[in-house]
């Protein structure tokens, strides 16, 4: 895949742009548990092949939470580790593997594609990475055969939030090459808050209250104001104590187009103070 010509084409035999996909994933646990919303990840992933709704991605770029880096950085490994970033959960899911491939060209053509800040950054590439559980956890699910390559973008905490959702924007032409974005974090995510009594249709009031913000914004075509989410103040440090889970979903957002239809699926929580939620941006 040659990402330096920009220039669209049909994504195996597809004329339309493939989806953006943000993906809450919550705990670890899920990418193993036979539950909804592992249930629903799998259902999205048997949308893509021959004469379903979408074609085969030719290549997955993935933003996850869980990486963060001083500048932006690539995986540019053939043949990407699967890294177990948690701890205290059962040895079923250590044992987890998802050997998909790697493409060094494509990750040296994507960082020469982006230019991430005003001040001439560039993006690095990493072999010291690999595919965390923010990615794996919901890839496994979707694309069990592992057979597609991966790339995992890293995301620079220190840098202003609107630089994030510029890189979006940087990414949406690669939707018409044949390259799935996916990016995987949470609109609310909060481990200090979790209530061990709340199944998934509770929420505490204000997980709910910034989660139903978060999709009315997507909703009425106001991704760009997702970028202004501290300005909610105590709901927003509450979603949020620290907003890594929250920066995957402006990279989707901003690879998005005007054009799309939006929808949703995982619309449940966890533990009160996680939310699910997930958004499809589909052009039509």
């Amino acid at each position: 895949m040659n990402l330096n010509t920009l220039t669209p084409r049909p994504a195996r035999g597809s004329a339309k742009p493939l989806p953006v996909l943000f993906l809450g994933h919550g705990s670890p646990m899920n990418a193993i548990e036979d539950n909804a919303f592992r249930r629903s990840w799998v259902e999205i992933g048997a949308n893509f092949g021959p004469g379903r709704r979408w074609p085969l991605p030719e290549l997955i770029v993935c933003v996850s939470a869980h990486w963060l880096t001083q500048g932006w950085h690539i995986t540019a490994d053939e043949k990407p580790k699967t890294i177990h970033d948690f701890g205290g959960f059962p040895q079923a899911l250590f044992d987890q593997q998802y050997p998909a491939p790697g493409d060094p060209q494509a990750a040296r053509s994507l960082a020469q594609l982006l230019s991430p800040a005003p001040d001439g950054t560039s993006v690095g590439l990493s072999s010291d990475w690999g595919l965390d559980h923010g990615s794996w956890s919901v890839l496994k699910p979707m694309f069990p055969s592992a057979d597609i390559p991966v790339l995992q973008l890293s995301m620079d905490y220190a840098r202003p939030v609107a630089e994030h959702f510029a890189i979006g924007r940087q990414l949406q032409s690669l939707r018409s090459q044949g390259v799935l974005i996916v990016a995987s974090g949470n609109t609310v995510h909060n481990l200090r808050a979790m209530q061990m009594h709340m199944g998934s249709e509770q929420a505490l009031d204000w997980a709910r209250s910034f989660d139903d913000w978060v999709a009315a914004r997507i909703s009425a075509g106001e991704s760009e104001a997702l970028v202004d989410f501290q300005q909610r103040g105590q709901e927003a440090s509450l979603a949020h104590p620290s907003y890594e889970h929250f920066l995957p979903l402006l990279y989707a957002a901003g690879a998005a187009t005007d054009e799309d239809k939006v929808s949703y699926f995982n619309t449940g929580f966890q533990l009160g103070s996680i939310a699910m939620r997930s958004v499809v941006w589909d052009a039509v």
